[in-house]
């Protein structure tokens, strides 16, 4: 099995307590090296995504048997938008564990696999209710996207107005919450409802995990050129100035994202998993899943383009 290299720093005590707990079942040596593995797929998850993948790929020959190796495998699938590979990584996770946390972003693989309609029916599931307040709001954000998808646009907006949007409590939701409802204010033509908000999810996003500053730019119609000209300098700097031209819009949609330190990267094609190596003990593992009639149903499901 062909390995990926790891930097020395990379002990595997980096993970999350609750995944070494996990790894405990394996044996001392291979633990280490799933668990160094997953490091490297937590640092990876954002900066590059196929890197992430290999990584995670490497993890899952090893311990398909581990459900934080195969969630890790399903989140670093959904990054390269292999959602139907996700998707199944996802439902074995669920079902080793009996877990609801995967839920939205098992509905958002739906939306990635062109199937809006089946992440919709997922947001009425009872597994929703079961759901902390963090994964509800989530599934409110897939399921306001898969309306979008379908077309319905007033109904998406109408499916984000909800306690949480109203709060003027910050939480980790509420900058991309925020920013999805200006999103489908602006894609409805109510631009001055769509600044309002845009600027609410601009003092909410500590962090800049969305580019509400720079959408709210643009609708002030503000663009940032560099500062120097190519005639004085071959290399622009990182600086810029403002102009009164209209910029160009961003990416309405954000990922959300997960502590480096946990090797659960975390918040919409598919490739089949690779079989563990022969002679492996986990060569059989999650034989169990290819019995799943949902598995088998999403085999012939054709990956987005």
């Amino acid at each position: 099995m062909k390995r990926l290299p790891i930097p020395e720093d990379v002990t595997g005590e980096e993970i999350d307590k609750d995944v070494r707990q996990e790894l405990q079942s394996l044996p001392k040596t291979l633990a280490e090296d799933v668990a160094r593995n997953l490091v490297m797929v937590a640092r990876l998850i954002d900066e590059d995504q196929e890197q992430a993948y290999g990584y995670s790929r490497v993890a899952l020959r090893l311990a398909s048997r581990v459900a934080a190796v195969r969630e890790a495998a399903g989140f670093a699938a959904y990054a390269t938008q292999r959602y139907s590979e996700a998707l199944a990584e996802f439902r074995a996770a669920r079902r080793m564990t009996g877990s609801v946390e995967l839920w939205p972003v098992m509905a958002d693989c739906e939306r990635g696999l062109g199937r809006p309609e089946r992440a919709l029916a997922m947001a009425g599931e009872a597994e929703v209710q079961k759901l902390d307040k963090a994964g509800q709001v989530e599934m409110r954000l897939v399921a306001a996207g898969a309306r979008r998808d379908m077309g319905q646009l007033d109904a998406a907006i109408v499916t984000l107005q909800s306690p949480e949007l109203a709060s003027n409590a910050v939480q980790p939701w509420t900058a991309r919450l925020r920013y999805a409802y200006a999103d489908a204010l602006l894609a409805a033509d109510r631009e001055t409802e769509a600044r309002e908000w845009f600027a609410k999810a601009v003092e909410a996003d500590k962090d800049g995990s969305t580019d509400a500053s720079d959408r709210l730019a643009e609708l002030d119609g503000v663009e940032f050129v560099d500062a120097m000209g190519d005639d004085e300098h071959d290399t622009a700097g990182e600086g810029g100035v403002a102009t009164e031209d209209a910029g160009t819009r961003g990416d309405a949609e954000e990922a959300g994202e997960r502590d480096e330190a946990d090797a659960r990267p975390a918040a919409a094609d598919g490739e089949t998993s690779e079989d563990a190596p022969e002679g492996s003990e986990d060569d059989k593992a999650d034989a169990d899943d290819a019995d799943d009639p949902d598995d088998r149903r999403d085999e012939g499901d054709g990956d987005k383009a």
